[in-house]
């Protein structure tokens, strides 16, 4: 009996009604329902099992916390993991983050964005079942998909059943930007997906994990996986439980900031487009109230929008503090911001931020190698190609036509793997 694929489309199917939902509806009028808040579907599965949970700020079930809610429904939450920013969301992007015992709950947090990136088996020797449940954005850099390939990896290779809470994509309602040349893979880019993939967390995992690519030891057992019967003690192995109401066509508005310097949706909107800045010489808005929603430097003509950066909560470290920048403030109602993103990604401002640039050939910031090919910029773009384009002078339109060859190719696996209605 092919018990993965029976179990999964049993408990993904159901639809549940718990718990306070988000700000967005769906075309229907109903209300959107993250998988963490179809509690009655999901804690038959946790009964009388040590449960290790991967989360952040943006696991809550209504206003409360995904652990105080499991807690006060009496499941055994015996260890949480937490991905870069931390299990509280407050760290610098990038920031290292060491092992603690939570002081609320007096759970053990292990940091899986510090000296290690995925559970050790010593760090799983206390869990029954592994449960992910963290807010994504959507984007192919944005690192919660990188931290969940890894602990699925983990989860297989240790023969933990496995249960991904989904989330809804605020940016789910299309697919945009060239698709990641492995040569160029990263934990800012560890698939060959676009920078826009169009899916769920829970769809994105499905895929993955279908299509083979994690590690050849967590492959394997997911085939076997695929082909044992289950047991009394391990009543499945790898199941994703499904929003409610949700469909790709949603336009869905986070209750909680995912991240320090994603702080609205707007900033959300706008960061598959302004992230690119990160791996140029302009600061991308960090040490303002406004990051991925303003974007300058110093050189750029003063007739522009004006920005001073300086460190803040979240962003005590990056370039450019204390300086007056002259650039773009593309910030707004989220109307209006949907508006100036058009789903898609929007490379005129960073091609206009090339042309204005006294310097071209300090435009990009070059690592200490003095590679540009081993450059950030080229991690954040997945390849050795837009950079290139920009230099060259190509218009958006040309360097767009690039990207269509390989999104034609994404599109068709993508479809294979989706779990709700598409936008097209």
């Amino acid at each position: 009996m092919k018990i993965f694929f029976s179990l999964f489309f049993i408990a993904a199917s159901f639809l549940g009604c718990y718990g306070q939902p988000a700000k967005t509806v769906v075309n229907n009028n109903s209300k959107i329902l993250a998988g963490a808040e179809r509690t009655e579907t999901y804690l038959p599965l946790l009964k009388n099992k040590k449960v290790g949970l991967f989360a952040n700020q943006t696991s809550t079930v209504g206003n409360t916390h995904l652990v105080d809610t499991l807690q006060k429904l009496g499941v055994n939450v015996t260890v949480i993991f937490g991905p870069e920013h931390g299990f509280r969301g407050t760290a610098d992007a990038g920031e290292k983050i060491g092992n603690y015992i939570d002081e609320k709950t007096k759970i053990p947090v292990v940091s899986l964005y510090g000296s290690k990136r995925r559970p050790s088996e010593e760090d799983l020797k206390n869990v029954d079942v592994l449960v992910f449940d963290i807010q994504d954005v959507g984007v192919r850099f944005y690192t919660y998909i990188s931290s969940m390939e890894e602990f699925m990896e983990a989860a297989f290779e240790h023969n933990k059943p496995l249960l991904i809470l989904d989330r809804p994509n605020p940016n789910g309602h299309y697919v945009d930007g060239p698709v990641l040349d492995k040569k160029y893979q990263s934990f800012v880019g560890r698939q060959e997906v676009p920078i826009v993939y169009g899916m769920t967390m829970g769809e994105y995992a499905m895929m993955i994990a279908g299509e083979k690519r994690l590690s050849d030891a967590a492959n394997k057992k997911y085939s076997y996986y695929q082909t044992t019967e289950k047991t009394v003690d391990t009543p499945f192995h790898f199941m994703v439980i499904k929003n409610g109401n949700y469909d790709h066509k949603s336009m869905y508005e986070l209750p909680v900031r995912p991240s320090p310097n994603l702080p609205n949706i707007q900033s959300i909107y706008l960061y598959s487009s302004t992230c690119f800045f990160e791996g140029t010489v302009l600061s991308e808005g960090r040490g303002t109230d406004k990051p991925f929603m303003v974007f300058g430097h110093p050189s750029l003509p003063k007739n522009l929008y004006s920005f001073t950066p300086n460190p803040n909560e979240g962003a005590k470290s990056s370039k450019l503090y204390g300086q007056k920048c002259y650039g773009w403030d593309l910030s707004g109602t989220p109307e209006e911001v949907l508006a100036k993103v058009d789903n898609r990604i929007q490379l005129k401002w960073l091609l206009e931020a090339y042309r204005l640039f006294p310097d071209k050939e300090k435009f990009f910031m070059l690592p200490k190698s003095g590679n540009m090919e081993q450059s950030f910029f080229n991690k954040l773009a997945g390849n050795n190609e837009l950079w290139k384009q920009i230099k060259a002078g190509k218009s958006e339109d040309e360097i767009r036509a690039s990207w269509q060859p390989g999104l034609d190719a994404f599109k068709v696996i993508r479809k294979k793997y989706l779990l709700y209605p598409d936008f097209e």
